[in-house]
């Protein structure tokens, strides 16, 4: 296991009170307040562990940001490590990589020789897919996910870091047959820096296979990509569609599910199997 970590300081209590005062004002219906309010935040901590620039653009106060940034998505996850599975598959029905698994089973069964597990999190993907493959890599933003992962023993090596920079910086020369990110695109905005690495990693004729969030067709507008207001990010289909075909892969099995569920009801989003050109 290793790890690339950077530490910065700023004055929490001022974040806290900020943020605390962004939501009283998001939930009074003040959304020019609270706007001023989440712009606190990001002057008080630029990294912005808290944030606010997609709550600012789940109001439709600044443009949609290219990811959730690394700060936030690691504070969250670091945040939830320890009681993630039993939240997101024990109450809210959480199991992408277990439909993951079965499409695979249909349409690419395999065997697999290299696996690499975007965003790992505390290892499900890997659980369901170790038998069909010889060696797993896992990659995750949060510190907390990837010692929970470490715990399981099912992974054979495992990085602290983000996935874009991961694929570019990978210092192995040998290609991965199978890649997976499950549950990861709802934190990224802009695919095609992801899908890019992805390509340029994976083994001709290799299989990858993703989930996204997304919203009914006319909540999106003329837009393809939308922060909504549980601030994560949803993606058309046809964006995405697109997108895999310009990366190179053909889209072998594409089909609506059910993420989880949210605030009791069901977040709906995509199930990708694709092959590489």
């Amino acid at each position: 296991m290793s790890e690339e970590a950077t530490h910065s300081t700023f004055d929490e209590a001022a974040l806290e009170e900020a943020y605390a005062r962004a939501l009283r004002h998001e939930k009074a219906g003040r959304s020019d307040d609270a706007a001023k309010a989440y712009r606190q935040c990001i002057e008080i901590d630029p990294e912005d562990h808290a944030g606010a620039r997609l709550r600012l653009a789940a109001l439709g106060h600044e443009e949609t940001p290219p990811s959730a940034g690394d700060a936030y998505v690691a504070t969250l996850f670091d945040q939830t490590a320890d009681s993630f599975e039993d939240i997101l598959v024990g109450q809210l029905g959480y199991g992408v990589p277990g439909l993951i698994a079965e499409r695979i089973a249909d349409v690419a069964p395999g065997p697999y020789t290299r696996m690499l597990d975007l965003g790992c999190g505390t290892g499900l993907a890997g659980r369901a897919l170790r038998p069909r493959v010889d060696t797993i890599i896992g990659i995750d933003l949060s510190e907390g996910m990837v010692e929970t992962c470490f715990d399981t023993g099912l992974y054979d090596h495992l990085y602290i870091g983000e996935a874009v920079g991961f694929l570019e910086d990978f210092e192995e020369d040998e290609l991965f047959d199978l890649i997976v990110a499950a549950d990861m695109l709802p934190y990224l905005g802009d695919l095609d820096p992801l899908l890019a690495g992805i390509a340029r990693r994976s083994a001709p004729g290799g299989t990858l296979a993703l989930s996204t969030e997304t919203l009914p067709d006319p909540d999106f507008g003329t837009r393809d990509i939308v922060v909504g207001r549980d601030h994560r990010f949803h993606h058309r289909e046809g964006y995405l569609r697109d997108r895999l075909d310009a990366s190179g892969f053909e889209v072998l099995d594409l089909r609506d599910i059910t993420v989880r569920q949210e605030n009791g009801r069901p977040a709906p989003g995509h199930l990708v199997i694709a092959r590489k050109r």
